[in-house]
């Protein structure tokens, strides 16, 4: 495939972390990438990382949560770079608290940003999947899909994704689409650094104390998480769907 044929990928929450580095993955591996995030500013590093490498990147700026952002978002990628045939959500945000405390915006903005955004994207990229006779949609979900003190909103939010991708591989299937989902476990990451601050422990010995429960005995790297996507969106994993992989260092589910 060429470059001009190359196919194009979006990532959303691309401008930091396992984002970043998925869409400097699939960039390397010869798609076309749309990074988007909530600010394009913030998404314009790492296009202009992929521009620098010699890859094909645009930068978007989008609230995933919101429907008419997302559909302009969506045709802004179609006119520029082509019509999207991969999907990545990797979008999230955490507003963590115990349940006693948590607040209705609390519960509502992770929801917001995870299931309702996953949706959006899902559902505007779907038509040029369908189109093209093919599509690759992965989501993003976590570990914490298990459960996780102080994490009734994420935990509840990346438990719903595993649902939603088995489904979308259900519906989807017939047009040559494929949907699969991982779940990290704990990667070192601003995300997880916020974590270890909130807690007021330091970062190494947060880091140190985690890795120590991991059966491969280190944290995950964004990369971990980015080698998996670049398998499931690949052409070699057509007869993958509906799938959740625990990216973890061990066994989780």
């Amino acid at each position: 495939m060429t470059q001009s044929q190359a196919r194009v990928a979006i990532v959303t929450g691309g401008a930091r972390g396992i984002g970043a580095a998925t869409a400097q993955r699939l960039a390397a591996d010869g798609l076309a990438v749309a990074v988007v995030d909530l600010e394009e500013s913030a998404a314009k590093g790492t296009a202009d990382t992929i521009a620098a490498s010699g890859g094909t990147a645009l930068a978007v700026g989008a609230d995933v949560s919101d429907a008419s952002q997302v559909e302009a978002a969506v045709a802004r990628v179609a006119e520029e770079l082509g019509a999207p045939t991969i999907l990545v959500n990797n979008a999230g945000i955490t507003r963590d608290n115990l349940i006693f405390k948590m607040t209705e915006s609390d519960w509502d903005a992770v929801m917001g940003v995870h299931l309702k955004g996953s949706f959006l994207m899902a559902k505007a990229v779907q038509k040029h999947m369908v189109d093209a006779k093919f599509g690759r949609i992965v989501n993003l979900s976590s570990t914490s899909a298990l459960g996780n003190r102080g994490q009734a909103n994420y935990s509840t939010a990346k438990a719903g994704l595993q649902g939603f991708t088995k489904t979308l591989a259900i519906e989807l299937g017939k047009f040559g689409v494929t949907a699969n989902c991982i779940a990290p476990g704990f990667i070192a990451s601003d995300m997880t650094k916020n974590t270890a601050e909130r807690l007021n422990i330091p970062w190494d010995e947060y880091l140190a104390a985690r890795a120590k429960e991991i059966p491969v005995q280190r944290a995950g790297a964004p990369e971990d998480i980015a080698n998996m996507v670049s398998f499931f969106v690949g052409e070699a994993a057509g007869f993958v769907s509906g799938q959740v992989i625990y990216v973890a260092g061990g066994p989780k589910a």
